[in-house]
């Protein structure tokens, strides 16, 4: 009985040193494919990185520049940032400004462009200081609206959403001045507002919910924040009409924490049926 007492605890012990001392700083780039009858021309290479937390701990600008170096070596065509660069109220953490975190976020070099949205720690920071501090970085924050990716090859919409949680989305607004006939990709802070897309994309990426960052097998999320089913936490969303990837983020809140869920840079090549 003490040996089996003994062995639980080392057990508790290490689980607890690897979630909250190795796993949240350790930093993955997910590779994925899509093929969507819904997108027209060449192939398009996504990054994604959402919820930067900056100035949690492992997420500190040493971990922004990590990942601005991953997605760069990716080569990505466009670059989207679905928001929550900055952090309140998480154990062991340090208030980091935005004007510093978007100074390493400069470095992203993309073709098309680098875009973000704003998350609810944003808003609830600062959601102003935050637009203006990535804008001059040279970051276009596309907050229910949309931008025209055109080039000789791409002639695609990118549609980004405003964050649920703090009541700033409108995907209608968004979508208003979007062609029927358009290729479409979707940017949004909350993947609870995938139910109210007033029409189907080719491709649709959220954050918000880092995951769950804790994720237990066989059950998944134990908690996610917002609207979104926990179903919804992580990677597909299942059954859903406009093919939707929710990432795990790359910073932690509340508590600095993650298990089976570490954080992640994304890259996804967008194909047509006939590419």
């Amino acid at each position: 009985m003490k040996r089996f007492s003994l062995s639980f605890f080392l057990l508790l012990f290490g689980l607890a040193g690897w979630s909250f001392g190795f796993e949240p700083g350790w930093l993955q780039q997910r590779q994925l494919e899509l093929v969507s009858p819904d997108w027209k021309g060449s192939a398009l290479r996504i990054a994604v990185a959402s919820d930067f937390h900056t100035g949690a701990p492992h997420a500190g600008l040493g971990q922004v520049r990590r990942a601005v170096a991953e997605i760069n070596a990716g080569t990505p065509d466009v670059v989207l940032l679905p928001g929550d660069f900055v952090i309140q109220g998480i154990v062991g953490g340090e208030h980091t400004p935005p004007e510093a975190i978007a100074a390493e976020l400069a470095a992203l070099k993309a073709p098309l462009g680098v875009y973000a949205t704003l998350g609810n720690h944003d808003w609830w920071y600062d959601g102003d200081r935050v637009k203006k501090a990535l804008e001059q970085a040279g970051i276009q924050v596309v907050d229910n609206g949309a931008v025209h990716l055109h080039t000789s090859t791409v002639d695609a919409w990118l549609v980004g959403i405003g964050d649920d949680m703090t009541d700033h989305a409108d995907p209608v607004k968004a979508f208003a001045g979007v062609p029927a006939d358009a290729s479409v990709i979707v940017m949004m802070h909350d993947p609870a507002t995938l139910a109210s897309l007033p029409r189907t994309a080719a491709v649709a990426f959220a954050g918000h919910t880092h995951g769950g960052q804790v994720r237990l097998p066989l059950i998944g999320a134990l908690i996610t924040p917002g609207r979104a089913p926990r179903q919804h936490a992580y990677g597909w969303i299942p059954g859903a009409s406009t093919p939707t990837y929710v990432t795990s983020g790359i910073g932690t809140s509340i508590l600095p924490v993650r298990f089976n869920c570490p954080p992640e840079t994304v890259i996804l090549q967008l194909k047509g049926k006939a590419a």
